[in-house]
């Protein structure tokens, strides 16, 4: 989808129970990954794809300082309305090559981007370079649909990150239904890694 389609979807974008997370239900699972996953002292998350800033909102409820980004206007104005008067600063710009400073950064919170990118090993070799020392990947992905799968397994991400990071671990999230708002068939996974 180009920019312009994302700004269209903006409006709508959160209807999704997995992107706005108005379901308490929905919310609080995603809100127990991310207290497991985020370090447990403040720190600065950037949050690529940002979307609607729904994961943002999140982490900055948990005291963590976020900087969105996202490459439609339309969503980065949602985001910025969501944590209006929040530790937060939303950018416009590509996620695969945000406009930030390397080594400023904690972790790098991904949620269904790098699969739509079309050099993944470049990428999260980019996304490195925006962590400091001892900083951390959290990148959730998965493969969408039977009939023409479209996204990246996570034996594939993992190969991806061999090279990158000491420590790298895979949570399946296909069986967390709360998660999704609904049970879902398909790949649905998180890997963090710690570089």
């Amino acid at each position: 989808m180009t920019n312009t389609d994302w700004d269209a979807e903006a409006a709508t974008f959160d209807d999704e129970p997995d992107h706005g997370l108005r379901d308490p239900a929905v919310r609080e699972a995603w809100a127990a990954r991310l207290r497991s996953w985020l370090p447990d002292r403040p720190a600065d998350v950037l949050d690529l794809g940002c979307g609607t800033g729904s994961l943002s909102l999140l982490a900055s409820e948990q005291g963590h300082r976020v900087t969105g980004v996202d490459a439609s206007r339309a969503m980065v104005d949602l985001a910025r309305g969501k944590l209006a008067g929040r530790a937060a600063v939303f950018l416009v710009g590509d996620a695969a090559a945000p406009p930030v400073g390397e080594e400023r950064f904690d972790v790098v919170l991904v949620r269904h981007v790098l699969w739509t990118l079309p050099d993944p090993a470049r990428v999260l070799r980019h996304w490195q370079g925006l962590l400091r020392a001892g900083g951390r990947l959290v990148l959730v992905e998965g493969v969408w649909g039977t009939v023409t799968p479209a996204g990246i397994p996570a034996d594939t991400l993992t190969g991806l990150l061999a090279p990158l990071a000491a420590d790298v671990r895979v949570e399946r999230l296909s069986g967390d239904a709360a998660l999704w708002g609904r049970a879902v068939e398909d790949e649905r996974y998180a890997v963090l890694a710690r570089l």
